[in-house]
């Protein structure tokens, strides 16, 4: 017992020496290991450790399921060996067909130990990219497979390092020093000694140059061979280049375009640029790898649709160039067809967030930001730089409608008024690295510009998605960008003022007792003023909420599908007849939803990391506002699609207490004929789940909306907030029948009225969902027309009405009941204490059937004053049926969705049925009564026969 503390104190001791933090290099954490260094080979622990770093992936992996690993989900893209005098500049074109002249290699062809490498000096390699072209993918695959043993076998020892941690360094190191701070079992590696020719051995890789200032000159950075001599950083690794230290060793750089001049021509073996996806074929791979993860044909038919997409030369293919967007095209599909219930919840902003800070975050551009608004930090985000000039363009093509921009609109809106050295050289930097990130040339310009234009032949660029120009145009917004000159001044003045008064406050205190009152009156008012400007901003606040909610109820939008369906079929593309496009201009429905999301407090988190600060005091003034504009265009009638736009805002918003207090002000739920989706139903429920379980809408319709019974599953929740639930034409099955039974049985479920009209429930099913009428009691309006439940399902009905006393009405049409089962039903109901009407017409019953009918649903006795309404047919024995015009509405509502032939076969019995009763009677009143009702099942008859859409019947 007494030697288990010794050895629990050994191992912690062991545990700390090889405790190692986060990686800036790479951003992975790692866990440490409990072995000892005398038991492996430090080469051995390096791999491991490597292995375990650069294997770990981000937690915006995560929202896939955790199905990938570097090594499935890998792409290589494009990398072209290039001469020295072609390699600034990208390839003039995304879509550029013709072969290039620089040959395409891998990074192993790079260092081929066989070329023209000689004995005593390393290759210098510097490989070069735009913005989110694959550089850091491409580093971590070259690093895991070294570690597996794969490629660069000849190498014994690969040592990274990140650029962005080794420019933060202030104290001077040694180079063994450097590795030995990252790589504590690397500290006395012969290999790093510099003796011998050891070091031919090594590999060292430096990602991301461009963020450390490398100074070749030698006035500046003075010479040393020593690996063991202190110097800063930069002077190291220009010593690496230069081949005075470790000259044998080989060296890796990775680099943006616009830091390629910073490494002399002389220093480097060769170059080469990764130039992402060019080709249809490596973006089908990738998206192959991770959407194929999924269960199903499912993904392999949204796989084809976007291959379909991408060979049609579209715009999709020029983003998808960028490997950057192929990672944002998977995650917004996964968004849309793969939500789980039981997943994290993730938000369609929150991917465009995540997206940001994977390419952009803890980038800074330097001093003095090149734009018209000048900033005081003395390392200013990049990501702020971005949305201050293209998001102010963004902003100008969503005010105006227009979503292409011309060149010298962009010298306009992206240079701005800049001035000094300092600007121009930022702008030139990000002209350089970041502006063909976010635009791409309009590859559909020949087709849809005016004729004009392409007589002009004037180059038009676009947003390489186009969703992202609504989400940089709303981040303008809620950052307060899109201020005014005067409101800018005012916040100067007021600050300036504001702080003036503070200093000055302690000697009005003293000479208050000696200057007049009305001079003291005067000094005080220098405290109002940031009161003042408080006041004007949250003015502010309010015009951003109103902008919000006008830009999400547009009348003209109103036409357009939903903004989750406009956002798919920029991925997948248009299959069949093309939508109308509307005069009024493109919409840009997104844009208040992406205003709505931003002010997310985990989407302010992220955007903070990225230098783009959203107070909380701003989130709270909006969010005043906006409850308020809302509310107001809530009490007007919606359509559908701009129904679920403002379900999807609310979600993204994901604001419990302002979902609450908007969905108050909702009455109904309808969105017939939406195109619902797993997404559609997670957010509907997600909306309602916000709402207090007193909260209940009089009616949800969602009729016509392809639910399935997974679907039914995610908006179980959401059927509890219904009084009236409306299922019409879902294709819904007998196993959907058990979740709509426990739905009945549920106590905190309160519906009243459920419609189950065109789902093939059959006789099964409609077994299986009657099971619930002994258990509830709030069921009034049953309609289970054209279902399939056949004489079975009625005669069970019939057995189990008596079992249920609160039962009104009930719709039992075109479902195959014959007579008896007719009749056995209609003496339920006439035994039933509530049931004033049933419906039967449609059904293969016989006169002598319809007419027994009408009798049984007369009272047995005649003080009895309550009568049971059947509705079998237009007529009613010899007299016109009370409710001919609902049977024939329903008919016409439903007959493109029914068996054409059976209809009119019905119809023919109606024709036929008038025709007897108006021979019996004497009345010419009611014999124009029967002619008006004729004329009427005549016109539906036609209808049919020419096989025309039928009008709507109010």
């Amino acid at each position: 017992m007494s030697s288990l503390p010794r050895q629990l104190t050994a191992v912690w001791r062991w545990k700390r020496r090889l405790e190692v933090s986060l990686d800036p290099a790479t951003c992975f954490h790692c866990r440490t290991f409990c072995s000892t260094a005398s038991e492996a080979d430090p080469i051995e622990i390096h791999k491991r450790k490597l292995l375990l770093w650069f294997s770990h992936l981000p937690p915006e992996e995560k929202q896939f399921g955790g199905y990938f690993s570097p090594e499935t989900m890998h792409v290589d893209p494009l990398i072209l060996e290039t001469k020295p005098e072609e390699r600034a500049g990208l390839l003039s074109s995304p879509l550029q067909t013709q072969a290039s002249s620089s040959p395409c290699v891998t990074v192993e062809q790079l260092f081929d130990p066989t070329g023209a490498r000689s004995e005593d000096r390393g290759l210098n390699v510097l490989l070069y990219g735009a913005v989110g072209t694959g550089k850091s993918t491409v580093v971590r695959k070259l690093v895991l497979d070294w570690c597996a043993g794969t490629t660069l076998t000849h190498f014994k020892l690969l040592v990274p390092f990140s650029c962005e941690d080794l420019g933060q360094l202030t104290k001077v190191a040694s180079l063994r020093d450097l590795v030995s701070r990252k790589y504590l079992h690397l500290r006395k590696h012969p290999l790093l000694s510099g003796e011998g020719d050891q070091a031919k051995d090594v590999l060292f890789l430096f990602n991301g140059m461009e963020r450390m200032k490398l100074d070749f000159r030698i006035g500046s950075t003075e010479l040393c061979s020593d690996p063991n001599e202190p110097l800063p950083a930069g002077v190291v690794v220009v010593n690496l280049l230069r081949k005075y230290l470790l000259p044998e060793a080989s060296v890796l750089v990775t680099t943006r375009l616009s830091a390629l001049d910073r490494i002399p021509q002389k220093y480097v073996s060769s170059y080469a640029q990764i130039c992402g996806f060019r080709d249809p074929d490596r973006q089908r791979a990738y998206f192959t790898s991770r959407l194929l993860q999924q269960s199903g044909e499912t993904a392999q038919k949204y796989v084809e649709l976007l291959y379909l997409n991408l060979q049609r030369e579209s715009q999709l293919a020029a983003a998808c160039f960028i490997p950057s967007y192929c990672w944002l095209t998977c995650a917004t599909l996964h968004f849309l067809h793969f939500t789980n219930a039981k997943a994290p919840i993730r938000t369609l902003t929150g991917i465009y967030t995540s997206f940001l800070r994977l390419n952009f975050g803890g980038e800074v551009l330097g001093t003095g930001v090149g734009t018209s608004v000048p900033t005081q930090e003395p390392n200013s985000s990049l990501m702020l730089y971005v949305v201050r000039t293209v998001g102010k363009l963004a902003f100008d093509g969503v005010t105006n409608k227009r979503t292409s921009f011309s060149e010298k609109e962009l010298e306009q809106w992206i240079g701005g008024e800049t001035k000094t050295d300092e600007e121009l050289r930022q702008l030139a930097t990000f002209r350089t690295d970041v502006l063909d990130f976010f635009l791409a040339p309009c590859v559909e310009s020949g087709k849809y510009l005016p004729g004009e234009f392409s007589e002009n032949s004037e180059k038009k660029y676009v947003f390489a998605v186009p969703a992202m120009q609504e989400y940089l145009a709303a981040l303008y917004v809620v950052l307060g960008e899109n201020k005014s000159a005067l409101q800018k001044m005012t916040k100067q003045v007021s600050m300036a003022i504001g702080q003036a008064g503070e200093d000055v406050s302690a000697i009005v205190n003293i000479l208050s007792k000696f200057i007049p009152i009305r001079v003291f009156a005067v000094f005080n008012l220098l405290k109002l003023f940031p009161t003042l400007y408080e006041k004007i901003s949250s003015r502010t606040k309010g015009s951003i909420a109103r902008t919000m909610a006008t830009e999400l109820f547009r009348t003209e939008d109103s036409y357009n599908e939903d903004v989750l369906d406009q956002v798919e079929q920029s991925l997948l593309g248009v299959h069949g007849p093309q939508p109308k496009q509307h005069s009024e201009g493109k919409p840009f429905e997104l844009y208040p939803i992406f205003m709505g999301g931003l002010l997310h407090y985990g989407n302010r988190v992220l955007l903070q990391q990225l230098g783009c600060s959203i107070k909380s005091t701003t989130v709270a003034q909006i969010t005043h506002a906006l409850r308020k504009h809302l509310v107001r265009e809530l009490n007007k009638p919606q359509p559908p699609e701009e129904l679920m736009d403002l379900l999807v805002l609310l979600y993204e918003f994901q604001n419990p207490r302002l979902t609450a207090e908007v969905l108050a002000s909702i009455r109904a739920i309808r969105l017939p004929n939406i195109r619902m989706t797993s997404l559609k139903c997670f957010v509907l429920s997600t909306v309602l789940s916000c709402a207090p379980a007193s909260y209940h809408v009089e009616e949800m319709d969602l009729s016509s909306c392809l639910l399935t019974h997974d679907m039914l599953q995610m908006l179980w929740p959401a059927f509890r907030h219904a009084h009236a639930l409306n299922l019409q034409f879902n294709s819904l099955g007998p196993d959907s029948c058990i979740l709509l039974r426990d739905l009945l049985l549920d106590p905190k479920s309160a519906i009243k009225s459920l419609q189950l009209c065109d789902n093939p429930l059959l006789e099964s099913g409609a077994c299986t969902l009657l099971e619930a009428l002994p258990e509830n009691q709030s069921l009034r309006h049953l309609s289970l027309m054209h279902t399939g439940m056949g004489d079975k399902g009625a005669l069970q009905l019939a057995e189990r009405l008596q079992q249920h006393t609160g039962l009104q009405e009930l719709n039992v049409a075109y479902n195959n009941i014959g007579d008896n089962a007719a009749l056995a039903l209609v003496d339920a109901c006439r035994e039933h204490p509530s049931i004033h009407t049933v419906h039967l017409y449609l059904n293969p019953l016989s006169d002598v059937g319809k007419q027994s009918l009408y009798v049984r649903g007369v009272p047995k006795s005649s003080g009895s004053e309550r009568r049971v309404k059947v509705l079998a047919s237009v007529t009613e024995g010899s007299d016109i049926s009370e409710g001919w015009h609902p049977i024939l509405r329903v008919i016409r509502d439903n007959a493109s969705s029914w068996d054409r032939q059976r209809v009119q076969q019905q119809l023919q019995v109606f024709l036929r049925d008038l025709e007897w009763g108006r021979q019996q009677q004497q009345s010419l009143l009611k014999r124009l009564h029967f002619r008006r009702v004729e004329k009427d099942v005549r016109k539906t008859l036609r209808m049919l026969e020419k096989d025309t859409p039928p009008p709507s019947t109010g």
